[in-house]
């Protein structure tokens, strides 16, 4: 995607088409969130495919592997979708869960706040089809739109006020391993970025995800790893390289560890699942 904001509806009319076209896993270069008013998606993510019903918020990010079919409920589908890169909005309030849980989609009720979120998404079209549409407005509603979500989802988990002491933190601590995963860096390394010690920089990852700081890096390496195994033809020593392994042995025996499987089994059984 060459442009920085793109928003578009899918409606019934376009399943078939859908349905129709080439649509393997996939990895975007931008951020994508989709809004279900009517309808079905069924999305495979996290490697794994689940079919669920409007109304829902999946937002998929960045370099996640990741694949969706629109499907018809009583003959209806209509779905906002959003597309934007990372710079266009600093950060997203997502980041919690869309990295490291099963949680990328997020099953809403109907009523007053997902109402607002179909008005917003409408407010940001009509801005779209302004001859000069004004971006500095679009980037306030995007905003607002993932404030909207976030409220929606603290609502399903309510945080005590320790608990949103930790996510800041945590969601801190993402960032940075976002940026530096794929180097051969340990749990020293992040909390002398965060300025903590590397205890409590455990205990806190510990208390949001019952995972040590080691454990949530090994989880990402493993994400993109699968990515890496899907999205291309690299090899698995290549791929072990790329995210900091010297020895493929080494690679593999992580990998089998956390996945349950060799990379190259991995590899072989999504390819069964996808055809």
């Amino acid at each position: 995607m060459t442009a920085t904001f793109k928003i578009f509806s899918i409606s019934a009319d376009d399943v078939k088409a859908i349905a129709a076209s080439v649509n393997e896993p996939h990895q975007h270069d931008f951020e994508e969130l989709i809004i279900g008013i009517a309808g079905q998606l069924e999305h495979f993510i996290d490697f794994k495919t689940a079919v669920f019903d409007a109304p829902f918020v999946s937002f998929v990010t960045r370099r996640k592997v990741h694949r969706v079919r629109p499907l018809l409920k009583e003959g209806a589908c209509k779905m906002w979708v959003i597309r934007f890169r990372s710079e266009f909005i600093a950060e997203t309030t997502f980041q919690l869960y869309s990295y490291y849980h099963d949680n990328a989609n997020l099953l809403l009720k109907t009523g007053n706040c997902f109402t607002r979120l179909v008005s917003v998404c409408e407010m940001m079209n009509d801005e779209m089809l302004e001859p000069a549409p004004d971006y500095a407005v679009i980037r306030q509603l995007l905003s607002a739109l993932f404030t909207m979500i976030e409220s929606e989802r603290r609502k399903q988990v309510p945080e005590t006020g320790s608990m949103k002491t930790q996510s800041v933190t945590f969601k801190n601590f993402l960032r940075i391993l976002e940026e530096n995963f794929k180097r051969p860096e340990g749990v020293d390394f992040y909390a002398e970025k965060l300025f903590m010690s590397s205890r409590n920089l455990n205990l806190i990852c510990q208390d949001i995800l019952q995972q040590s700081v080691s454990e949530i890096i090994e989880t990402r390496k493993l994400i993109e790893a699968k990515n890496l195994l899907i999205s291309t033809d690299k090899t698995i020593s290549e791929i072990g390289f790329e995210l900091g392994f010297k020895e493929k042995a080494y690679f593999t025996s992580v990998f089998k560890k956390k996945a349950g499987q060799t990379p190259s089994a991995f590899r072989d059984e999504m390819k069964r699942i996808i055809s």
